[in-house]
């Protein structure tokens, strides 16, 4: 992440194309050594690979070290199974940086499951 969120921002950045009011950035972590991150943005940015999300989704807000990860997406695997669904990836959605929980003394992550 700290590589990629500085270069990822600065394109963003210099093609205008923040989405301020609906800003969300998704993450899925295929392995321990590799990751994805999806950045909500207004419109296409030269230089950068675009994917537009669709289909149905359930969330769940878990709060808790980052390490927890692999176990919430376990736990939220349960909770689409128990909607009668199945989930297709999960993405987590950090709303506060490891130097804010800190600060704040709470780390809350939201869960989004694309289920079928």
């Amino acid at each position: 992440m700290g590589s990629v969120f500085p270069k990822t921002f600065e394109a963003i950045d210099k093609a205008n194309a923040q989405n301020m009011e609906q800003f969300i950035v998704l993450s899925h972590d295929p392995s321990a050594w590799r990751g994805e991150h999806y950045f909500s943005v207004s419109k296409d940015v030269p230089g950068q690979e675009m994917l537009q999300l669709t289909g149905d989704f359930l969330t769940k807000v878990f709060e808790g070290a980052y390490k927890n990860v692999p176990r919430w997406e376990k736990e939220m695997e349960g909770y689409v199974k128990s909607r009668g669904k199945q989930v297709k990836k999960t993405y987590f959605f950090y709303t506060t940086c490891p130097k804010c929980a800190k600060y704040y003394g709470k780390n809350y992550m939201v869960a989004v499951a694309e289920i079928e």
